[in-house]
């Protein structure tokens, strides 16, 4: 079946529905979902939105500055003047659409501070601000008449002049994307969706790791999508693994202890009860999450322990109860009770800072092709994220893309030439066990090598493993019927070598990419 949109948004979390609202006005939306609307990054992120709020101690200029140094001043400096002088308005949209943010008794905004932070920016909804998030787009994108919501579609690649049986090389200067082919899951038949502008908001790639904080859908699948159409991907090497996961053997995804507890005056402490960050950086539990995930990892390999300890037990236990209730609740359901005892703490992937390159306009390298959100590279992390300001960046990127892409279709034309999924001579795998594996062996090998210390032994040995997986399941693909599940597989193969060559070019040890063969230099003058 052959469907024609004028906007076409390929993931369903706060990049998406945004930019979907927003274009609604000017075209018809289809919103491809490959579970449902709710199952997303956005709707786990606990600790909040970073926004310049309080004017009478913060300004934008601190902000930037906070930015720039967790990005190991790779970040780009226009990509972060943008995200951080913007962000007030957008707050405002939001709110606008129903986001409730917590508030004082004098109707100001109830801050917290994160690690990296120098100042009380962080709007939050207790301690589930994206599902605070998530919630209200749904409402707001379900009521709207000009979207069509896809639940359980999977987009399996993007359409470009490759389609059209000519031959596309990453120096072709003008692909242009057309659409996407998305698998209806329910009757297995693989749909043709034409649009004027296409939209990748994805997500992330946690998926592609053991342990993780994300939902398994993160698999990477608009950075593969992409990257097999020759778009172009940077930064891949700089994973950010999220220092505080609740350690509990055989949850995936893990249960994320926000940050903002550690702001709040948690501290760290390895299995003895000692603390411990003091010997990592003056910054203590609140330095940011490169270091103390590093830190925590050498205290781990140090004595031998599979995790640390996180100490609230010192703070007001009703104050600790209400500004965290969802914690203290899931660890108090583990017969943990966060306010008498310590909480059990190890690394977990947790947010890509590379991803698909874009401009200001969140144009990728692919014409009529946007991207928005985790599976973007904006620029604004550079080497690492600094805390809450991935939701920020989602919306006004999302903003960008809109404005742009609203005056961009009225000279775009539907492309009716393309021809539709060819799967003749293909058939269902008659074992998917041969799936199911080859997906842990590349979490295996992805954790074991491309975590978060690395050596150059370390990826060879991941590109070498990665190398035989990568030739079995391509040749699976091609015999096969499309499925979710081979074209997850696919793709997570395709992102974690991104990641590993990536890491392998990066000659030294800079932010997020931490290897044993470059030892950091010295820090510049923060």
């Amino acid at each position: 079946m052959t469907r024609r949109y004028d906007y076409l948004v390929i993931g369903s979390g706060i990049a998406g529905m945004s930019f979907a609202l927003k274009v609604a006005a000017t075209g018809r939306v289809a919103l491809v979902c490959k579970t449902t609307l709710d199952e997303a990054n956005t709707a786990l992120a606990q600790g909040g939105v970073a926004s310049v709020t309080n004017l009478a101690v913060d300004n934008f200029e601190k902000h930037i500055h906070d930015t720039m140094v967790a990005g190991d001043w790779l970040s780009d400096p226009a990509a972060v003047r943008k995200v951080v002088t913007e962000a007030p308005e957008q707050i405002r949209q939001l709110l606008e659409w129903g986001v409730d943010f917590d508030r004082k008794e004098d109707g100001s905004f109830d801050l917290h501070r994160e690690g990296g932070h120098s100042e009380f920016r962080i709007l939050h909804h207790a301690d589930n601000t994206g599902y605070e998030i998530q919630q209200s787009l749904i409402k707001a994108v379900k009521a709207n008449p000009n979207i069509d919501i896809y639940e359980h579609h999977f987009a399996i690649e993007i359409i470009t002049q490759h389609h059209l049986g000519k031959i596309v090389t990453r120096r072709t200067p003008d692909i242009t994307c057309y659409g996407a082919y998305v698998l209806n899951e329910k009757t297995g038949a693989v749909d043709t969706f034409l649009a004027r502008v296409t939209l990748m908001a994805t997500g992330g790639v946690g998926a592609v790791y053991t342990t993780t904080t994300n939902p398994l859908v993160a698999t990477g699948d608009g950075i593969a999508m992409v990257y097999r159409a020759k778009g172009t991907v940077k930064d891949m090497e700089f994973i950010q693994f999220h220092p505080t996961a609740l350690f509990h053997p055989g949850d995936r995804p893990s249960f994320l202890i926000t940050e903002a507890m550690r702001g709040y005056g948690a501290v760290l402490r390895n299995l003895k009860g000692e603390e411990f960050m003091q010997r990592y950086d003056p910054r203590l539990s609140l330095a940011p999450r490169d270091i103390v995930a590093r830190a925590i990892d050498s205290e781990m390999k140090m004595h031998g322990d599979d995790h640390v300890y996180l100490d609230v037990t010192h703070k007001d236990p009703e104050e600790t109860r209400h500004h965290f209730p969802n914690i203290y609740a899931k660890c108090l359901s583990l017969g943990i009770d966060i306010t008498k005892d310590y909480i059990p703490v190890a690394p977990a992937a947790h947010y890509l800072c590379g991803g698909i390159v874009v401009d200001t306009n969140a144009e990728s390298s692919i014409k009529h092709l946007y991207a928005v959100g985790e599976c973007s590279c904006t620029g604004l992390h550079g080497g690492n994220r600094l805390a809450s300001n991935s939701l920020i960046e989602a919306v006004v990127y999302a903003d960008a893309a809109a404005k742009h892409a609203s005056e961009a279709i009225k000279h775009n034309e539907l492309r009716l030439d393309v021809p539709e999924w060819n799967d003749e001579g293909t058939r269902h795998p008659e074992e998917m066990v041969l799936i199911t594996q080859s997906i842990r062996e590349v979490n295996q090998i992805m954790s074991a090598y491309v975590g978060i210390v690395r050596s150059n032994l370390r990826l060879d040995r991941a590109w070498n493993r990665l190398d035989i997986l990568y030739e079995e399941t391509e040749k699976l693909f091609k015999q096969s019927k499309a499925s979710r599940e081979i074209c997850e597989l696919r793709n997570i193969i395709n992102v974690g070598y991104l990641i590993m060559r990536q890491a392998k070019e990066r000659k030294e040890s800079r932010g997020l990419h931490y290897t044993l063969d470059y030892p950091p230099l010295p820090k510049k003058n923060e």
